[in-house]
């Protein structure tokens, strides 16, 4: 059985002693059909390695490649090529970041037997492209295009001019172009007609196209030939069926999509929880809470604004990531994802939400804690989670309603939309795999908890709890659950109590 190749981002290392998912054929379209290509993605993702594996693609290292789908089929001759990751670049300060930029283009001059006389960053780059590129073209290879800014996301004062230093540095790129043979940059931000790339007008950005939705991540069918060995032995350790144990890992790490229509597994959580065994929230935990917490916080972001509006393309792309709306920033940073398209006539927008379990339920956490001053949250999981499996329906209202009577009554608003999206988190939190605004073809429920039982809440305020209830029959939102044991519950929220003051519940 293959090693799990968790932390490997080196592709010689990794296709020697590891498994290794074969993307190589989204890697021949791109070689074979363009030159200039951009692709974001959320961190942890598979980009060091895409960059890497196109290193020794245009390094001619053919005998690495034995067995995918690129060998018979590429020429393997051996470019120059510039490789730049951008986590290498200070960015206390401009000066230090011109810098480490300099030395970065110098060491990479080195690394290819050519000394870099220039001290400027943008002179040094220029010198080490037309240097490399005396017998072939080069290649050029760069990794975390915008990590300055992002590191000063909440300082746009900063972050602005990093974004000029960046400018000026990657319109090499362009001016450079008859001795260049490739190029081919990522970031988990996309960029704007008037930032980064301003200047580099022929970048051709695949972050949204159809066609390389599943190339970062693993599909469906990717996971399950590649780790079936996996598979068993975990489904035997954890005491599940094989069935259960795939439908559980989709609920939790799959869903994340970048056409709206295609989905894959996050490459991480599904490598940590082969490791484990246990279902926890790896990509999420790895990452910057700390960072999340302030700008929710400082946003006062709710669920509900982040999902009210579908999104379109343009969106992501007129404003930059500091100035950008929370749901454009979230979703390039793989909190939200594509969960569907509405079409308007020759328009396309996309629908917006979390992707999976694990992202719902850590980020529903911290809106909690930022939003709401929340703390207990370890307590309220444990709280819930217990209730509903117990099929406590009132313990978990009284759980509820006590969270929501600890939250100070200035941070209250007098609107359902507040409670549905208050409540909603509240329950996601507790990692229940839970959806808003369910759609049926009658209309949409308020809540739905779907786990071994089916529950189904709709929430009005200063009405009434039977007509809340009422309305579930009308519209019949239990249809769908039909063969499912299955609970309905009315409730009420008093606006000047600012709390649930009444609740009917009734199983179907």
């Amino acid at each position: 059985m293959k090693k799990l190749p968790i932390g490997v981002q080196d592709f010689k290392e990794l296709i020697t002693d590891y498994i290794y998912i074969d993307k190589t054929k989204y890697l021949y379209e791109l070689i074979t059909s363009g030159k200039f290509y951009f692709l974001s993605r959320p961190r942890r993702f598979g980009k060091s390695l895409t960059i890497s594996t196109l290193y020794y693609l245009f390094k001619g290292e053919k005998d690495l490649f034995k067995g995918t789908y690129i060998y018979d089929k590429w020429e393997f001759k051996e470019y120059p090529v510039i490789r730049i990751n951008l986590l290498d670049v200070a960015t206390d300060n401009v000066e230090r970041m011109k810098e480490s930029l300099t030395k970065i283009i110098k060491l990479e001059g080195k690394r290819n037997g050519i000394e870099i006389t220039e001290t400027d960053y943008k002179f040094a780059f220029n010198e080490l492209i037309i240097k490399l590129s005396q017998k072939e073209r080069v290649v050029i290879l760069v990794d975390e295009y915008e990590k300055p800014i992002l590191d000063n996301i909440n300082n746009k004062e900063k972050a602005e001019k990093y974004r000029e230093i960046l400018r000026d540095f990657y319109v090499s790129i362009k001016s450079k172009d008859e001795y260049i043979k490739f190029v081919f940059m990522t970031g988990i931000t996309k960029f704007t007609k008037t930032g980064v790339f301003s200047a580099l007008n022929n970048l051709n950005d695949i972050s949204l196209n159809k066609k390389y939705a599943q190339m970062l991540g693993y599909t469906q069918e990717e996971l399950e030939s590649n780790f079936k060995e996996h598979i068993k032995e975990t489904a035997i350790e954890m005491k599940m069926e094989e069935k259960e144990l795939l439908k559980n890992l989709k609920m939790y790490y799959n869903g994340f999509s970048f056409d709206g229509e295609d989905s894959v597994y996050n490459p991480f959580s599904i490598l940590r929880f082969f490791n484990e065994r246990k279902f926890q929230n790896y990509w999420f935990e790895s990452g910057s809470p700390s960072f999340l917490y302030e700008y929710i916080k400082g946003k006062k972001i709710r669920y509900e604004d982040l999902v009210k509006y579908p999104v379109s393309e343009l969106d992501f792309s007129t404003r930059e990531i500091e100035e950008a709306n929370a749901s454009i920033f979230f979703t390039q940073a793989g909190y939200l994802t594509f969960k569907g398209i509405k079409r308007l006539g020759l328009r396309e927008k996309y629908i917006l939400d979390y992707p999976n379990i694990e992202v719902k339920n850590s980020f529903s956490k911290i809106i909690l804690e930022a939003n709401y001053g929340i703390r207990e949250i370890e307590q309220i999981e444990t709280t819930i989670y217990e209730r509903i499996y117990e099929k406590d329906i009132e313990g978990i209202i009284k759980e509820i309603k006590r969270i929501i009577s600890a939250i100070p009554y200035n941070l209250h608003k007098k609107e359902e939309s507040y409670y549905h999206s208050l409540i909603y988190t509240i329950l996601a939190s507790a990692g229940l795999n839970v959806t808003a605004e369910e759609l049926t073809n009658l209309g949409r429920s308020d809540i739905v908890i779907e786990e071994d039982t089916i529950y189904i809440m709709e929430i009005k305020i200063d009405k009434s709890a039977e007509k809340a209830l009422n309305q579930i029959k009308e519209m019949k939102y239990y249809e769908k659950y039909k063969g499912k044991e299955i609970y309905i519950i009315g409730i009420n929220i008093n606006s000047e109590k600012r709390n649930i003051n009444e609740y009917k519940i009734e199983k179907i």
